[in-house]
């Protein structure tokens, strides 16, 4: 299994008028149930419309993202699924549920992370 990032961009939804977003909303809450359902919902969330805060590796914080910077994440969902055309089927039912494309990224595998994690559960 491995685990896929499908993010979609800040303003990615804003052509949807106020009163379809209930709608978009269901649909989308559908989606997570079902993916749910399936085992390979990992996580998701929409991100608050706010400047970043960038941490330094001296500590210093700094207002971000950098200017250079065109796009900001949105929204993500992460799923853990067998292959990469099981996490496209998912970004296309997420993008029909947000109406709007999703960006679809494999995750680098961490065993050690996984192995900590694994430990944390056997105590909680």
């Amino acid at each position: 299994m491995a685990r896929y990032l499908i993010s979609f961009n800040d303003g990615a939804m804003d052509h949807i008028p106020d009163e379809e977003m209930p709608d978009v909303s269901k649909a989308s809450h559908a989606v997570v149930q079902e993916a749910v359902n399936a085992g390979v919902w990992v996580f998701g969330a929409g991100l608050e419309r706010q400047r970043a805060s960038v941490v330094a590796t001296d500590g210093m914080v700094t207002d971000g993202p950098y200017p250079e910077t065109k796009e900001a994440v949105g929204g993500f969902s992460v799923v853990d699924v067998a292959s990469r055309e099981e996490a496209l089927a998912w970004a296309a039912k997420i993008a029909v549920a947000c109406r709007c494309a999703q960006e679809v990224r494999q995750l680098m595998l961490d065993p050690e992370q996984d192995a900590m994690l694994r430990q944390a559960e056997r105590r909680w």
